[in-house]
Order: structure tokens, then sequence, then C-alpha cells
């Protein structure tokens, strides 16, 4: 087991250390010559403790600040280091293409990162002013797009559904009474509505407008639909030995991976008295770790914001890979419906 102190040494520490840092390594096990995806390259905390340990890392990313950071990081680790532009959800395609397939192992860190979240220009986040935006790729609709034009119902379902909001209805209500007389187009414009349409909860740490964010977020970057994807087409991929190692911050997130791993390491179904015990396709992974593994109390002291990340991992068998239930993974039922019940 290495030390978290030594990891975080070894990581960009000038600029961010991403969450679980040491347990994410342990998990990984890289050595040299391995070829490890980090699908959620970022700002390349996982990559270069990756890359410190001997192994070679395809990095992946839809951000376009990414390409230029990685950029930066060729210059001390040179062809060990390759990136490509895109979504993890394509993983399988982009290694491929890479010429990287069957991949040793494969991390995921779901959700946006801490800098992005102080990026105000971003949109990420209500507690620095700044455009409604959100966007992870910096294209497409932005938050201030569904908030204005989605009808009442329809932003009621997400706020819901990905933000497990229960006052969704009312405050969809209340965003389509503000937006008739003025569009919403800042992070605090909406934040401050939405508190001022439910109030604050003073048991409550947590800003009354946080659930809804995390909707827009979700919705806005398809981030539930990405992470199946990647689970997916990891589960693909990867050769039997090689390791998927993921790190979810929220239910949403840690159910489907949870469920994902749970699904692909039985053995058989243990039935009841009214249906008997079946035997299920030969399982794609056995469990690495027991559990979901969090941060302990010196990261917790470092950063208060890893307290909900959650560690799963697991290694691939020579087992086919399995279908997919979108329905059983825990995908909202908006998500999985649009699905039709098969990877898209």
């Amino acid at each position: 087991m290495i030390p978290p102190s030594q990891v975080v040494q070894e990581a960009d520490s000038d600029r961010h250390v991403p969450v679980l840092l040491s347990e994410v390594i342990n998990a990984l096990d890289p050595k040299e010559g391995q070829w490890i995806l980090d699908g959620t390259f970022g700002f390349g905390g996982y990559s270069s403790a990756i890359l410190q340990a001997g192994a070679c890392v395809l990095g992946v990313d839809r951000d376009p600040e990414a390409a230029g950071r990685a950029a930066a990081m060729q210059e001390e680790f040179g062809g060990r280091l390759e990136f490509v532009a895109g979504c993890f959800g394509e993983l399988a395609d982009l290694a491929e293409g890479a010429g990287h397939v069957p991949l040793d192992a494969v991390v995921l860190d779901i959700g946006v990162s801490s800098m992005q979240l102080d990026e105000a220009e971003r949109g990420f986040s209500f507690m620095h002013d700044g455009p409604l935006d959100m966007r992870m790729s910096q294209s497409g609709p932005t938050a201030a797009d569904i908030v204005n034009q989605h009808d009442e119902f329809e932003l009621a379902k997400i706020f819901r559904q990905l933000g497990e909001e229960s006052q969704a209805r009312r405050i969809a209500g209340a965003i389509g009474s503000r937006r008739a007389e003025k569009p919403f187009e800042t992070t605090l414009d909406l934040a401050n509505l939405i508190e001022k349409t439910i109030g604050r909860n003073p048991k409550k740490k947590t800003h009354p407008a946080t659930k809804v964010f995390q909707a827009l977020r979700i919705y806005v970057n398809g981030e539930l639909d990405e992470l199946v994807d990647g689970l997916v087409a990891a589960e693909k991929c990867l050769k039997p030995g090689g390791r998927l190692v993921v790190v979810a911050f929220h239910s949403l997130e840690d159910r489907i991976v949870k469920r994902f791993f749970a699904e692909r390491s039985k053995t058989h179904f243990g039935g009841s008295r009214h249906m008997p015990e079946q035997d299920l396709a030969a399982p794609s992974f056995t469990m690495l770790v027991k559990g979901g593994v969090g941060p302990g109390d010196e990261e917790l002291a470092r950063n208060p914001r890893a307290r909900s990340a959650k560690l799963r991992a697991g290694v691939r068998t020579e087992a086919a890979p399995h279908d997919l239930d979108a329905r059983g993974l825990g995908l909202p039922k908006m998500l999985a419906e649009s699905r039709s019940g098969g990877h898209k």
C-alpha cells in the first residue's frame, strides 16, 4: 500500500490533487510497460501519478482545456503519455483508434473537478457568479438554454430525477413565472430564485439550489448516460486481469457503478420459493475492493469536498461482456426509457 503522503507529493500538487489519489493508484497497481486509460484526464492528477509509477497513459477528456495540460505533461513524459479529445463513453473506440486495445486498466473520476467549480466563467457553481453555462465540452446547449426553454413539466422531471429534489415542481413553476419577465443568465440569478422559492433549511449546511444545479449539470453534459457508456466500453476493451477503477461523488453515480460491478461479479441468482436458483452469465469482473472506499481523515482535513467520494474497482475476467440492462443499473426513468432498454 502506497502511503497517501507519498502519492500526493508525486502528483501535480501545485495545481490539483485529485480525490482518493493513493487509493486509486493502489487499486490500479500501475507497472512499467502497461497502458492505462485515464478517461477523465482533467488536470492530469491521476495520470501524473500513473506515469511516475512507470506505466503509460492514454488520456481522454472532452474539456478543450485538458489538451493544453496534456501537452505540457508530454514535455516531461514524452511518448508514454498520449492524449485524445473525446468523451470517456467512447473510450473503447478511442483506445482502438490509438492502437492500445486491449488495455491494462481504466480509471474514471466522475463529475466536475474542484478547479472547474472554482472557475466562475464555466458556470458550474453558484459560489461565484458567472454565466449559467455548465458545459464540460464548451459546446452545445447551456444550462441557461435548458432553464429558459424547457417547459415546466420537463424541468420538474429533470430536477426530481437527476437532482433528487423534492421541491422540483415548485421550483420549476417559479422559474416559469420569472423567465416570462426576464430570462435567466447567471448562476446567482437562478440560485437566488431557488432560495427565495423554497427557503433555506437551518438544519442543512448545503445551499437550497445545490440539487437543482447538480441536476442541470448532469443533464447538460449527459453525465449518467456517459457513465453507463464508459463502464460498458471499459468492459469491452480491458484485457483479462485488467482493472477498472471508478470514483463517484453522489448517490446517482455511485448507484450505477455499484450495480454494474454487482451484476457482473455474480455467479448465480439466489431465487425464491416461486423461482428456483438460476445460473447467470459468467462473471466478467471480480471485485477488487469490498464495498465503496471513501477518503480518510487526512484527506478530508485537506479537502472537505472529498467527503462524498467513493471508489469501486474490479478485475476483468476472461468472460464475454454482459448485455446492458439500463434500468437494472439504476438509471433514472427518463434516461433509461430514452435508451429503449439497450446500449445506445
